[in-house]
């Protein structure tokens, strides 16, 4: 690796050919993803619970979060409903989009599918 020191204003810096900066950034990068995947791993052994990455597309191409969870848990709407004594017509449109449901409901629902309530909640 090159470099070259020259002052400028009083400053010092340092100056390099492009290709020793970004092989730089590439390992810094590399230790980023590395210290955030240890990271993962360790809320992982702590019981953080992951979506599987199928459930995961099925909510990035429109699925709404709710029914995707309530699917994953392998809930049907009406054991939802039954289990936080709701309406499974309430449930149903708010799977699709047709209600919205009250602060109460969703910490009720997100109880009950054990996630928080900003995993079943539709972007906005």
């Amino acid at each position: 690796m090159s470099v070259q020191i020259v002052e400028i204003a009083g400053q010092k810096i340092a100056m390099l050919p492009i290709a020793d900066y970004q092989r730089l950034l590439d390992i810094a990068e590399d230790k980023a993803d590395a210290f955030a995947a240890a990271q993962a791993e360790q809320r992982r052994i702590e019981g953080e619970e992951y979506l599987p990455s199928v459930m995961v597309d099925r909510i990035l191409t429109g699925d709404h979060p709710l029914r995707v969870w309530r699917d994953y848990r392998s809930m049907t709407l009406a054991q939802l409903a039954g289990m936080i004594g709701a309406r499974q017509a309430t449930l149903s449109e708010i799977e699709n989009g047709k209600a919205q449901g009250k602060p109460a409901l969703w910490r009720a629902l997100a109880d009950a599918l054990r996630v928080s309530v900003d995993d079943i909640l539709p972007d906005a």
